[in-house]
């Protein structure tokens, strides 16, 4: 499958048009979500209703019936920071961009600006997939109950992803909700490859904070855009790169280049005649005698060949050398990479480099006829930022198996397109596996983008709104953010680590994971209906507070089942909730000012959670019954 250029920075790569079976409601079973939202066996049936959904992207309709609930009344988007639109205001905190908050407003300004993608679509697409309300349609999001906020992002610098993620945790802290964070976009020159940096170091913070991150895994499973080498003494490589695409919308390619830690490496651009012939080479640029960016050129025949490049001698992070190339395409000329170093794990990928600057679509590194010594590329080691970042959930895309009008299970295994891992250090990336091709929803009615074809639309306020098929891992990525938000409903009190354990230990297995392994499906295919269960099962360490913990206090703890409970509160109503572990409601008393009594001595020895509620927040306290 091939990447649509005009997308750039998308995941989505490619909008495949599909009718009849594949739709997003034969998605639903395939990852068990159907089980959670009818209740089966369960204490009640889970939308994420008490959950946000945050989702930085571009191309939002606010207006989109999907966004209300699923009767279309109330409306879900609380608020929406543009980061390109100028006007203002901007949001507290910030100064830039322009904040909407309240449905009066939203719908006022109907859809995110035109920016560098123009009026796209994509974040209509991934928001309806992960919270959509269906619009009387049967394409219904995966945590349809839950509330939504947007960023259109700017990605020129990780300052704004940083601040974005920000934001959106300011907001669900006002809110007094817990907050899943979905991204269906990806870098390769935005932090370091190997999940460390700026944004990971901002990830690890909100994490502790308890903000779940959702990240899609990329859409470069079928390029051989990954070039490894591992030096153990000196030697040199070489590789020609083809372009990913040869029409206008790219500039050129852009490699990003990496090697272990303290391991220095020097690098080559060679431009080759139509039969791969060597007509020039540059001399080796070394990263250990060179830091900053410099633009410059070579001379062919007459010809100027453009390029430059930026190097990081040791990047403060992880003490390793990174380099960005990039190479303005040639109607004449190919062009081949040399790498030499006496040792180290290098890395380098293949990347479009378009005329707006951005691409995430590989191309090939390939061994020319003419030298079959060059080394070849491989798809491996492709998840990008900010899904090679550890804390985040990473989501590979299947197809989604179901039974078509012959009675046929059909689909299933890999999406072609989902990118390969293993994480750098050979961890699990992606995480999981979830639906992510032909995927039916909401598109925006703003967009002056889409270009293929509609599945279905309804009538609104006096607006067509439109549905349409979509492949990539920018859809199987919000589908997984669903079911963290309908983990969440159901246990509010779990870590963002209980939150990924538990959907990686849920995963199921089935004939093509095991066929196609860890690389391509992570712990396997996402199971809704299991990690709820094993959420309801575990004892949240989450605590959500947003005033000081010391109106309410539990002594002594541990105890033989007689605690005491001090209420220092002006709320007329408190409700105190007792759990096993098993999530059933054990006791429950309604708290007054002063000291309470609450009797657990007739309950077995053991871990019990208390749930504290007034009308200004909910706290969670563990409460340990010793014989």
């Amino acid at each position: 499958m091939k990447k649509n250029a005009l997308l750039s920075i998308f995941m989505l790569s490619l909008a495949l048009t599909s009718f009849g079976q594949m739709l997003l409601n034969h998605a639903v079973p395939d990852g068990r979500v159907d089980s959670v939202w009818n209740g089966i066996n369960l204490p009640q049936a889970f939308t994420g209703e008490g959950v946000i959904v945050g989702l930085t992207d571009w191309g939002f309709d606010y207006t989109h019936p999907v966004f209300y609930d699923t009767n279309m009344v109330n409306y879900r988007v609380l608020r929406a920071w543009d980061q390109y639109k100028l006007s203002g205001p901007a949001p507290a905190g910030f100064d830039y961009g322009t904040e909407y908050v309240g449905a009066e407003q939203l719908l006022a300004a109907g859809s995110d600006t035109s920016n560098c993608y123009d009026y796209h679509y994509h974040g209509t697409h991934c928001a309806s997939i992960a919270a959509g309300g269906g619009a009387g349609k049967s394409y219904r999001g995966v945590a349809f109950g839950a509330e939504l906020i947007f960023v259109s992002l700017y990605l020129d610098d990780p300052h704004y992803v940083i601040d974005a993620w920000r934001w959106m945790y300011d907001v669900a802290q006002q809110e007094g909700k817990r907050l899943v964070i979905s991204m269906s976009w990806g870098v390769y020159f935005l932090d370091n490859m190997d999940g460390t940096g700026e944004l990971a170091n901002e990830v690890r913070r909100l994490t502790d904070l308890g903000v779940v991150f959702v990240s899609s895994a990329g859409n470069n499973g079928d390029v051989n855009f990954h070039l490894g080498y591992q030096f153990t003494e000196r030697d040199t490589i070489r590789s020609y790169f083809a372009y990913p695409y040869n029409d206008g919308s790219v500039w050129g390619s852009s490699l990003t280049m990496t090697s272990s830690a303290n391991s220095p490496f020097e690098f080559s651009l060679m431009a080759m005649d139509n039969g791969y012939n060597v007509l020039a080479e540059t001399p080796f640029i070394s990263t250990a005698a060179n830091d900053g960016y410099v633009d410059t050129f070579m001379v062919v025949n007459g010809d100027t060949l453009v390029y430059n490049y930026d190097i990081q001698s040791t990047n403060i992070y992880n003490q390793a050398p990174n380099v960005r190339l990039r190479v303005k395409r040639s109607s004449s000329y190919k062009f081949a990479l040399a790498v030499t170093a006496e040792n180290g794990h290098f890395h380098a990928w293949n990347i479009a480099e378009t005329t707006k600057a951005y691409g995430n679509w590989g191309g090939d590194f390939v061994t020319p006829g003419l030298h079959p010594d060059w080394l070849a590329g491989d798809i491996e080691y492709g998840i990008s930022t900010p899904a090679n970042i550890d804390e985040i959930i990473t989501v590979a895309a299947h197809q989604k198996r179901y039974q078509n009008n012959a009675g046929h299970m059909i689909g299933g295994p890999i999406a072609d397109f989902s990118s390969s891992g293993p994480g750098f250090h050979e961890v699990t990336k992606p995480d999981v596996s979830a639906p992510g091709k032909n995927i039916i929803a909401a598109i925006s009615s703003y967009t002056t983008t889409y270009t293929g074809n509609y599945t279905t639309s309804v009538e609104f306020n006096g607006r067509t709104y439109r549905f349409a098929s979509l492949s990539g891992t920018s859809m199987s990525g919000p589908f997984v953010a669903g079911v963290a938000a309908l983990v969440l409903q159901a246990n509010p009190y779990l870590s963002t680590e209980q939150v990924r354990n538990i959907i990686n230990e849920t995963a199921y297995q089935d004939e093509f994971t095991e066929e196609d392994g860890v690389k391509r499906f992570g712990n396997g295919k996402v199971d809704a209906y299991h990690a709820v269960l094993m959420a309801l099962n575990t004892v949240g360490v989450q605590e959500h507070v947003q005033v000081a913990e010391s109106n309410y206090t539990v002594f002594p703890n541990p105890s033989n089942g007689r605690f005491y409970v001090t209420a220092l509160t002006e709320s007329p109503e408190v409700s105190c909730a007792i759990y096993d572990l098993s999530g059933r409601m054990v006791g429950h008393e309604m708290l007054t000012a002063g000291v309470n009594s609450i009797n657990l001595q007739n309950m077995p020895a053991g871990c019990y959670l208390l749930k504290i509620t007034d009308d200004q927040k909910v706290i969670t306290k563990k409460l340990i019954v010793n014989p």
